[in-house]
């Protein structure tokens, strides 16, 4: 069980509990979540990252709120305690990079043949532009939000099965993204020799992974924004001490 998470229970919705339009918006929400990520890695040009990322969140706020899930079961009822519970993982996260900066060896983490050589206004514009919009905010709405929600996760009591499936579908998610994750120096050293396919499924099975301790934080801090701060954290420090340590 995860530290602080309450008595896991089965998880399991009883079937009156799922009517028709729960069900049409679920299979909604994943077709959105199908074509944003199609789109947005396949399609759109680099601007139009983030619009796609703000354009399905919107979507899939609007299929959780028709399916009958509330404001607190999407996790944007509150902010003062999602955000301090954030800005804690936010400080437990700056410790991890900066004990990375400290030990050379576990600089090939950061060592990422897709981070290229950003200027500052580039990298200003990858952090709080392209990660911020088109890939944390579109993430947590949905896989810490709606789709929990429209599973029937709480922030009362850990469910495993709404949790566990909402955490799947993250993994599912980053199959395009997960295809370059071999350019990274550290997943080279270890599967230089493993086969595109098995490290894609790998990185995806990591993401999934990845997507629970973000639902953790989501629980504790009661709101997404909790596991905003940590996902925004996470992924714009990691790409500076990329560039930092290039």
């Amino acid at each position: 069980m995860l530290p602080g998470a309450p008595e896991p229970g089965d998880g399991a919705l009883p079937e009156s509990t799922w009517p028709l339009r729960r069900v049409l918006a679920l299979v909604t929400a994943v077709v959105t979540l199908a074509a944003s990520t199609t789109l947005a890695n396949r399609v759109l040009p680099g601007w139009a990252y983030p619009v796609c990322g703000l354009v399905a969140a919107a979507i899939l706020v609007v299929l959780g709120r028709a399916a009958g899930c509330t404001w607190t079961d999407l996790g944007l009822s509150r902010l003062r305690r999602p955000a301090l519970a954030g800005l804690a993982g936010a400080g437990l996260v700056a410790v991890v990079f900066g004990i990375a900066l400290a030990v050379p060896a576990l600089r090939t983490v950061y060592q990422d043949g897709r981070v290229g050589d950003p200027d500052l206004p580039q990298l200003l514009w990858l952090t709080c532009g392209r990660i911020l919009f088109g890939t944390v905010l579109i993430e947590e709405i949905a896989f810490r939000g709606v789709l929990p929600g429209l599973f029937g996760a709480t922030d009362e009591r850990w469910r495993w099965t709404p949790i566990l499936g909402s955490a799947a579908l993250f993994g599912l998610w980053h199959a395009l993204p997960a295809l370059a994750i071999g350019r990274n120096a550290a997943v080279h050293a270890v599967f230089g020799t493993t086969p595109v396919v098995v490290l894609q499924v790998l990185a995806m099975a990591a993401a999934g992974v990845a997507g629970i301790f973000l639902h953790w934080w989501r629980h504790i801090g009661g709101g997404v924004l909790a596991s905003v701060i940590v996902h925004f954290v996470t992924n714009a420090g990691g790409l500076t001490l990329a560039v930092l340590v290039r």
